[in-house]
C-alpha cells in the first residue's frame, strides 16, 4: 500500500507574475499532492492570502504593482504562515530586505524542483508545532474594523482613520494578541525599540490618540483597557 502523497492536505500560495513559472510550479507541486493557490501580482497574493488562508507562500520579489518585500511586510501584519522567497535577484541587499520583513528563506532563479520541494517541507515543519495561531487578516469589532493584511482601519460607519506610523505599529500589536495582556515594556520594545524601554509617557501619548480616533467615548474605552502598572 503506497502512502499518501508528500504535500497532501497542503495549500501553496505561488505569487509569480510569469505565466510559464506560474504554471511549472502548479503541475509539479498538484503532482506530489500540494493544493495549489496562485496569484500574479501582489495586491492580488494578499487577496488569496486572506481568504484562502495558504499553509505556506512562494513569492517573487519582482512583481507588477508591489515590491515583494512589501507584500511579505503585509503578509507578516497577520500571519505567520513559512513565506519562500523565490527569485532572480542575487544581490545581497535584496535578499536581507527580504529576509527582515519577514521571509523564512530565499531561493535564487534557475532553480531546482526536487530543492524547491525539500525548502517547502523543512518550512512546514518548522511552524508545525508553532501552528496555534489566530490567523485572520480583518478583525471586526463593534465600533471599528481592522485589516492587518492592508494595513486599514475603518469605523462601523465604513468611514477610514487614518492613522500615524506609530498609532499603526501599537493597534497592530495589540490586535495581534488581542484577549491578551500586552506590557508596556512589550510594546516600547516591538514598537520603539530597545532604546525607548522605559519611556512611559510615550505610550500614554499614543493611546490617549487611539482612543480618541476609535473609541466612540475614549474617556472610558472598552477596547483599549490598561491594567495599572502592567500594560
Amino acid at each position: 500500500m503506497t502512502g499518501s502523497p508528500a504535500g497532501a492536505g497542503t495549500r501553496v500560495l505561488i505569487v509569480d507574475d510569469d505565466p510559464q513559472i506560474l504554471r511549472a510550479l502548479r503541475i509539479n507541486l498538484a503532482a506530489h499532492g500540494y493544493t495549489v493557490l496562485d496569484a500574479a501580482d501582489g495586491a492580488s497574493a494578499l487577496r488569496v492570502a486572506a481568504d484562502g488562508h495558504p499553509d505556506v507562500v512562494v513569492l517573487d520579489l519582482g512583481l507588477p504593482d508591489l515590491d515583494g518585500a512589501t507584500v511579505i511586510e503585509g503578509l507578516r501584519g497577520w500571519t505567520p504562515v513559512p513565506i519562500l522567497v523565490l527569485s532572480a535577484r542575487t544581490d545581497s541587499s535584496d535578499k536581507v530586505r527580504a529576509l527582515d520583513a519577514g521571509a523564512d528563506d530565499y531561493i535564487t532563479k534557475p532553480f531546482g524542483m526536487a530543492e524547491l520541494l525539500a525548502r517547502l517541507r523543512a518550512a512546514i515543519r518548522r511552524v508545525a508545532a508553532a501552528a496555534s495561531v489566530n490567523g485572520e487578516a480583518v478583525v471586526h469589532t463593534a465600533d471599528f474594523t481592522v485589516d492587518l493584511a492592508a494595513k486599514t482601519v475603518a469605523l462601523a460607519d465604513s468611514s477610514p482613520v487614518h492613522l500615524t506610523p506609530t498609532e499603526w505599529g501599537i493597534l497592530e500589536l495589540l490586535v495581534r494578541h488581542r484577549g491578551k495582556l500586552v506590557g508596556q515594556r512589550q510594546l516600547l520594545l516591538e514598537v520603539w525599540g530597545p532604546g525607548y524601554s522605559s519611556q512611559t509617557n510615550y505610550l500614554r501619548v499614543y493611546l490617549a490618540q487611539l482612543r480618541r480616533k476609535l473609541e466612540p467615548v475614549p474617556y472610558h474605552p472598552k477596547k483599549q483597557t490598561n491594567e495599572a502598572g502592567v500594560g
